[in-house]
């Protein structure tokens, strides 16, 4: 008798590590599938980005540097392999692009072109598309974080290799916002 009672613990103890270990799969694979979301996103606003420069270069011809920083961004947002690189990266673009917004507002006739409107608004449409796939992405990083962080299927975790991974911040953009705005006449 005592051994059935031993042997159904150890039945029960196995599958509820079996629906631990599935579950964490589960929540590791739908963050994977969320970053692909963004990555979709990442991809239109690089093939965005090489238009609006263009448009933008005929206006400043002295920006050269910050477009410059743009195209690097970019190719190194392009370049990067893992999640934690792109969202390094794409940190980084995203701060050259509001670099190139700032820099675009002393431009009147620019600002009223309708290539560089078109663009711009295509951009915009991106970047909410993108705030959004973050959102998501960064929903289920914390929801896979929290599953591998209580106790008591940390210790699973820790058995099978998962471990903590990042959210998709601001990065840099983060200082920036915590900046006041300089306001000048």
């Amino acid at each position: 008798m005592i051994i059935l009672i031993v042997i159904a613990v150890l039945v029960v103890l196995v599958f509820w590590i079996i629906g631990v270990y599935n579950r964490m799969v589960k929540l590791r694979n739908q963050r994977q599938t969320a970053f692909a979301d963004i990555d979709v996103q990442l991809k239109q606003r690089h093939d965005l980005i090489p238009q609006l420069v263009e448009v933008v270069k005929g206006y400043a011809k002295h920006e050269r540097e910050l477009l410059t920083q743009i195209t690097e961004a970019r190719s190194a947002a392009m370049g990067a392999t893992t999640i934690d690189e792109k969202i390094a990266a794409e940190s980084k673009l995203s701060g050259a692009l509001q670099g190139l917004k700032v820099q675009v507002e002393a431009y009147p006739d620019l600002k009223a072109n309708q290539n560089f409107l078109q663009l711009q608004e295509e951009l915009s449409d991106i970047e909410n598309k993108l705030a959004a796939a973050r959102r998501y992405f960064n929903a289920a990083t914390t929801e896979y974080n929290n599953a591998i962080e209580v106790f008591p299927a940390n210790v699973i975790a820790g058995s099978f290799g998962f471990h903590r991974e990042t959210l998709f911040d601001l990065g840099t953009e983060r200082t920036e916002l915590n900046k006041p705005p300089k306001i000048s006449f």
